[in-house]
């Protein structure tokens, strides 16, 4: 069975919906295996732009099955409402989508916690997005106070969700009260209705209840049947809470080394990693950036990027590509081959830098640092290769890049140490160069 994998290699956002989008006609199943509704993939099919949050990108392609595994933490309200916009652009979603009966629910209080908990013990904010991902994450594995999907179809639900809202009243509120914490998100009050937060997750059940499934059986009948499998991997590896840039992190590991236990799909049925990775560098929220570019160059590739989250809206980082991170996460997601986005935005660029080694406390170093607060002491090494003036958004062929253009990918290739499989040169997906045609 050949399975592939498609990772993010930087801070997220490196445009994987797309290459999932590519890949997804060869295969008969997408599985988002992590995270939660903070990750945006934006995909865009012809004059249409379609964004996602939880649902698999290969949910516009009409014979594929899209599975939502056990891995995932899920806001019923807001699979809901992604369920509903993506219905009413037309797309098709019936039983070609299952969510796990085991994947664990977002709750209110894991929104105020969120909010209450970003700013605590970090120098900076570590730049959640407020959607009670983490706090989620951290009752899954608390277990006590964590509520699965399934749980919301059984008959002592309304008791269990009493109970944990019982024991989060008397936290929360010792918490703000205690600390002179503040709270102030629109929408949300400091304190839990158990009787009103029974009633709207047992609507949400029932209206989710024709995708809830065991996923999990549903897979492993699928590796038995030699089905092709495409895991879609959500952030990027810089993000992942084991290996990334720790605490200024997402709270799953987005590194691919989740795949297994997030979808219950044994590793060896892996057979392909695809890593994707930007032009350039960006991130989203706190922690440590070495290549960031606070100035204009930073503006005009955000602008021209259009640089800003798919799901917040927020304002990305930017940067130049930093290969030493890049290569730091091959090797780590033991990828085969990448595919390189965003190239067309670097159009326009007299000069093009990327960073091949940092120095710190005087000295040279090519291994990426695994503290934060090391990583943020490094300067960049810089090599300067010169830019081009074309637009290369119309260009299906390697060969007829500028040179330039195919100089700057050449040397990407050479630095990270894997072979360049995709170029995307647009948001369409048939603004792709695909390296094995040319």
């Amino acid at each position: 069975m050949p399975g592939t994998a498609v990772i993010g290699l930087q801070w997220g956002d490196e445009a994987k919906g797309k290459i999932v989008d590519l890949l997804t006609g060869q295969h008969d199943i997408v599985v988002r295996y992590q995270g939660g509704a903070n990750a945006g993939h934006t995909v865009v099919v012809g004059d249409k732009k379609y964004k996602l949050s939880l649902i698999p990108s290969g949910i516009f392609r009409p014979h594929v099955q899209c599975v939502i595994a056990g891995g995932v933490v899920i806001h019923p309200g807001a699979i809901l409402k992604e369920i509903e916009t993506l219905t009413s652009q037309g797309v098709a979603i019936g039983t070609n989508l299952m969510i796990s009966d085991r994947a664990h629910v977002i709750f209110p209080w894991h929104h105020l916690e969120d909010a209450l908990f970003n700013k605590v013990g970090t120098h900076e904010p570590i730049g959640t997005t407020m959607r009670g991902i983490g706090p989620c994450y951290r009752d899954k594995v608390g277990r006590s106070t964590a509520v699965r999907l399934g749980d919301l179809y059984l008959s002592d639900f309304k008791k269990r969700i009493e109970s944990i809202i019982d024991a989060k009243n008397r936290m929360l509120g010792s918490l703000i009260n205690g600390n002179g914490l503040s709270v102030d998100i629109p929408g949300l009050d400091s304190e839990f209705n158990s009787d009103r937060i029974h009633k709207d997750y047992t609507e949400y059940a029932e209206h989710l209840r024709p995708y809830v499934a065991d996923t999990t059986d549903y897979l492993l009948n699928s590796v038995d049947a030699d089905q092709r499998i495409l895991f879609e991997g959500a952030q990027g590896l810089l993000l992942d809470i084991d290996h990334g840039t720790f605490p200024y992190v997402t709270s799953s590991n987005s590194s691919g080394a989740v795949i297994s236990s997030g979808s219950g799909v044994p590793a060896r049925f892996v057979s392909k990693m695809v890593g994707v990775i930007k032009s350039y560098t960006t991130r989203v929220g706190g922690g440590p950036f070495p290549t960031e570019l606070a100035n204009d160059t930073g503006q005009k590739i955000r602008d021209r990027g259009n640089e800003y989250g798919t799901v917040t809206k927020r304002p990305r980082r930017c940067g130049w590509f930093d290969a030493v991170a890049a290569q730091y996460a091959v090797r780590l997601a033991g990828v085969d081959t990448l595919a390189l986005m965003l190239l067309d935005v670097l159009s326009t660029f007299d000069t093009l830098q990327i960073c091949t080694a940092y120095e710190r406390d005087g000295r040279r170093i090519n291994a990426f640092p695994s503290l934060s607060e090391d990583l943020r002491r490094v300067v960049p090494i810089y090599e300067s290769l010169p830019g081009w003036a074309d637009d290369v958004s119309g260009i299906r062929k390697f060969g007829d890049l500028p040179v330039n253009a195919q100089n700057y990918v050449k040397r990407i290739g050479e630095l990270v140490g894997k072979p360049i499989e995709f170029i995307s040169v647009g948001p369409d997906r048939e603004q792709t160069i695909e390296m094995s045609c040319c």
